[in-house]
């Protein structure tokens, strides 16, 4: 099984990395973050100018048609760059969620929006730590109507639309499509470890909820959720190597006693693991990838294997990023903090480790099941 990429896919890598690199360094994550901003708005239309952003909608509703493995290159490009935008919230989340459960109407509607960008899109499913299991929601739908609130919301503050998980009164989940713009909702901004991804509390009082009701609300989460962790797994691998290589870089430039830091034994072993556990981590992608593409029957435990191994990689990475880099690295001047901030929040964003440790084994379980049942 090969999983390189292909040349259009090398292309599509360089195209997004030249871009990042030139519109998102580390100086504009400063402005953005001294100007009390969000997100960074240019960039997202010339994203979209590109058709980044409808990578992998249909052509039939105004995107390019590409596989989830191409939107996975620009997932781990984003994440390499670090950079402030709404793309998981907006495109990973909520367009997957249109996709896999609206109506042909609804898809007509809202996916050519936000390939475009012109829409901005969430997906409100958390309520606090608790998850989003049917048992655990008190957020609900009566007569059509939302009420209840949730949070945190990632990039809520931007969005002009939420993907919103309720129960409807019976007790089962339904998916349901809300406009964040309605007098009945309110959004209180919370304090957010990284301050290049806002997060909000959404409150709803008597909001019209359009059901997304084209597949069962379990199946599609369920669904949804391994998608999302294979586009996280990207993003968290392109940012495990931003790391490193930032580490390697200032090793290598850094003066200790007459000879670079990169040169005493210690370093390089430090380097070295992180390599490995990047590469591994890489691997699971890379495969969790081709499973959400080509073999869904094998998507559950590979999008949890690539959400494991990218998560602790980017983890080792992002702090072992810190301690090579000494007492500069805790500064706001430099760059560490970045990405370790982007790396707890991005850790936690669909489920944290113990989540996808319990899926993973949950979906062993399952195939297990099923091969003694056809045995």
């Amino acid at each position: 099984m090969n999983f390189d990429l292909s040349d259009e896919q090398k292309m599509l890598a360089e195209q997004a990395n030249g871009l990042l690199a030139e519109r998102s360094p580390p100086d504009r994550l400063r402005q953005l973050i001294d100007a009390g901003a969000e997100w960074d708005e240019p960039l997202w239309r010339e994203l979209a100018e590109m058709g980044f952003l409808g990578a992998a909608i249909p052509e039939q509703f105004g995107g390019v048609g590409m596989t989830r493995l191409d939107l996975a290159v620009i997932s781990e490009e984003l994440g390499r760059a670090n950079a402030a935008l709404p793309f998981f919230s907006s495109i990973v989340l909520a367009a997957e969620a249109i996709m896999l459960a609206g109506s042909e109407e609804q898809k007509a509607r809202w996916l050519p929006a936000l390939a475009s960008g012109d829409t901005i899109a969430t997906f409100a499913y958390a309520e606090g730590p608790g998850g989003w299991t049917a048992d655990v929601l008190t957020a609900q739908v009566r007569d059509g109507v939302l009420d209840g609130q949730k949070g945190p919301v990632a990039d809520a503050g931007i969005a002009s639309l939420a993907i919103v998980l309720a129960h409807d009164g019976s007790g089962q989940p339904t998916l349901g499509l809300v406009s964040l713009d309605h007098p009945g909702v309110t959004r209180t901004k919370l304090a957010s470890f990284d301050q290049l991804r806002a997060h909000y509390e959404l409150r709803f009082d008597g909001v019209p909820f359009e059901p997304l009701a084209a597949a069962p609300a379990d199946e599609v989460l369920a669904k949804l959720f391994d998608l999302a962790a294979v586009q996280a797994a990207f993003e968290a691998v392109g940012g495990a190597d931003a790391c490193l290589k930032m580490a390697r870089d200032y090793a290598m430039d850094r003066q200790i006693f007459g000879r670079p830091l990169a040169g005493y034994q210690a370093i390089k072993h430090k380097l070295a693991d992180i390599f490995v556990a990047i590469e591994l981590a890489r691997s699971s992608a890379f495969y969790a990838a081709w499973a959400a593409t080509y073999g869904e029957e094998e998507l559950p435990a590979a999008a949890a294997a690539a959400r494991l191994s990218a998560t602790g990689a980017f983890e080792q990475a992002a702090r072992e990023n810190i301690q090579v880099h000494g007492g500069i690295g805790y500064t706001f001047e430099a760059n560490c903090h970045f990405y370790y901030r982007r790396e707890r929040t991005l850790a936690t964003a669909i489920g944290n480790r113990e989540v996808w440790a319990n899926r993973l084994i949950d979906s062993f379980l399952t195939q297990n099941a099923n091969v003694a049942e056809v045995a």
